[in-house]
């Protein structure tokens, strides 16, 4: 079912600044750059082997990750688990009791289909299926 980890997301305050720590100290620069309006960030990112890293500023302050934000700070936000079929991944988790976050998977970056799971059910830590071409 999961074949790798697609995208680990990190939440911060100021994306140019975090950027600009990420290449200083890391000597990792950002390649793409984008915003979602529909989710309220505005993102940077960077392939690593075959992992996404990406850098989140909120800019909806009523939106999930300024509300992650806000109640947490800075830091780890989120991991997406590459699925080659959310559909079955989707059906998998809800008969292993995973009540989903949204019931259909939803449009991310690159026309990635993103299903969200609960939290919650997975001792706290944020998770995503993602199906991708790439």
């Amino acid at each position: 079912m999961i074949s790798r980890v697609h995208h680990i997301n990190f939440l911060v305050k100021n994306l140019e600044q975090a950027v600009a720590r990420y290449q200083e100290v890391l000597g990792v620069t950002f390649t793409q750059r984008d915003e979602l309006l529909d989710r309220g960030v505005k993102v940077a990112r960077v392939m690593l082997g075959e992992t996404w890293i990406i850098l989140v500023q909120p800019t909806d302050p009523e939106g999930t990750p300024a509300k992650h934000l806000e109640q947490h700070g800075e830091g780890f936000f989120l991991i997406s688990y590459q699925v080659d079929d959310i559909g079955a991944a989707s059906e998998k988790a809800g008969v292993a009791g995973t009540i989903l976050k949204n019931t259909a998977p939803r449009e991310g970056l690159d026309n990635w289909l993103v299903l969200d799971l609960p939290a919650d059910k997975l001792f706290g830590v944020s998770t995503q299926f993602v199906q991708s071409a790439d």
